[in-house]
């Protein structure tokens, strides 16, 4: 007697291909969504307590990262602008801009705004903005065209490969010291012999740049 019809080895095959391939899948989802906005912040626009343009301020009135960013050829961190910074324009031009609001509370009761980080790393990862400036790694490289960004928002997926990526090969987007906080400026034609006389020029030692310590300390 047949208890069971044809198709039922078709079934069962299938399902066994399934409870093994589920597994599978999972892991490759994983692997894929370790790579996705979702998970990197890539592309995506961060709340602040103002809409600040760098399009207008750094794109249109040109001005220097380090105006509002003091700190980044010194600390690790670039440093944020107080309110005082902000005032030195605001005082005189658009002092009633209902946008600007938040800008004149926080002068008017000393508390200061809190910007939210766009650039976000781990907390097990280390980073000082202060050394890659000084070994001639521009703020383009990281952060994009900060210039032509009306809300700003993370330009690189900020991986662990893609800083990998250029700790094998840094020649690769070094920039003569002039040419640090130029945000027009592009890879030359020639990077290749430019970055080499770079890495020597800059005394980098690119022997350990993949060491785990860089990084994680």
């Amino acid at each position: 007697m047949q208890f069971f019809a044809p198709r039922a080895n078709t079934i069962s095959r299938l399902v066994l291909v399934g409870i093994a391939g589920v597994p599978v899948a999972f892991v490759v989802f994983l692997c894929v969504l370790t790579y996705t906005p979702y998970v990197t912040r890539r592309n995506i626009v961060v709340y602040q307590p103002l809409p600040f343009s760098h399009e207008h301020h750094s794109g249109q009135l040109g001005l220097d990262c380090r105006y509002c960013h003091t700190a980044v050829e010194n600390s690790s961190y670039a440093g944020m602008p107080d309110t005082e910074t902000c005032m030195t324009c605001h005082s005189q031009v658009w002092t009633n801009a209902p946008m600007l609001a938040p800008v004149r509370e926080s002068l008017a009761s000393g508390h200061p705004l809190h910007w939210n980080r766009v650039n976000r790393l781990p907390g097990y990862v280390y980073f000082d903005h202060s050394i890659h400036v000084a070994k001639g790694v521009g703020c383009s490289t990281c952060h994009g065209d900060v210039d032509r960004m009306p809300l700003l928002r993370q330009a690189a997926p900020l991986t662990m490969g893609w800083c990998i990526s250029c700790h094998r090969d840094p020649a690769q987007e070094l920039r003569p010291a002039s040419e640090i906080f130029d945000m027009q400026w592009t890879v030359p034609p020639d990077q290749a012999r430019r970055g080499a006389e770079l890495v020597k020029n800059y005394h980098i030692q690119t022997a350990h740049l993949t060491d785990c310590s860089v990084c994680h300390r």
